[in-house]
């Protein structure tokens, strides 16, 4: 995750490789790097690998946002890979959010061309959501909306304005919600116990990559345990 400004500003403080950034006092990083540099703190020690929140990683209510990621190995304009890739990244940011039991009022769409220039646009739901389905619906039509046509470098999804509460739906809402909530958590319970990439929307099966970086192990020290689990 750094480029080549962040690595030559590293470079300029000695830090050349991964042991490097793992040996300092993240409030050292903290000082040059702002948030960013609690994010690589947390990387370099294979803390949270993928999805970062704005507050300490893994305190738990303080988080404020949740996010993923994801830079093409080329550039593209493919729609199928494109759509594909959003419906991967809501899910992983909507499984991130049922683990800490939170749900999100604004999702914003992080896109980057070719050119490097970067864009993003959010939207602000009726009711918080914790459901892939709300994710990727909005996040494509984010996309859809505000696309050039120009070649991908990079797609992000990320939810902010995190409650611990729904919030009220119409009767009409609230039996299709809850018809994915069950079906969300079984399929949470497979990820737990095979892989993230265990089970996948039919839409994001063309989407599937690897974190750069390995997925957060189920016994992190601090990890929440998702809220099912003690029911």
């Amino acid at each position: 995750g750094v480029g080549k400004v962040t690595e030559k500003a590293l470079h300029a403080y000695g830090i050349r490789r991964i042991g490097d950034l793992a040996a300092l006092d993240r409030r050292f990083l903290e000082s040059k790097f702002g948030k960013w540099g609690l994010a690589l703190a947390g990387k370099a020690r294979g803390l949270d690998a993928g999805g970062w929140f704005a507050g300490e990683i893994g305190e738990g209510p303080g988080a404020k946002s949740i996010s993923h990621e994801h830079t093409f190995n080329e550039d593209t304009a493919d729609i199928e890979v494109i759509d594909a890739t959003l419906a991967r990244l809501s899910e992983m940011v909507a499984s991130r959010l049922r683990e800490h039991s939170f749900h999100a009022r604004t999702l914003q769409l992080k896109l980057r061309y070719s050119d490097f220039s970067t864009f993003t646009r959010a939207h602000t739901f009726d009711h918080a959501t914790q459901l892939d389905i709300d994710l990727v619906k909005h996040s494509r039509r984010l996309f859809h909306v505000n696309w050039t046509g120009r070649p991908v470098r990079l797609l992000g999804v990320h939810a902010s304005n995190l409650q611990l509460e729904e919030g009220q739906l119409n009767l009409l809402e609230g039996g299709e919600q809850e018809r994915w909530r069950k079906a969300l958590t079984a399929v949470d319970r497979i990820r737990d116990k095979f892989g993230t990439d265990s089970v996948s929307l039919g839409s994001a099966m063309k989407g599937g990559f690897r974190e750069r970086v390995h997925e957060t192990p189920a016994d992190l020290p601090g990890r929440h345990p998702r809220k099912q689990d003690h029911e």
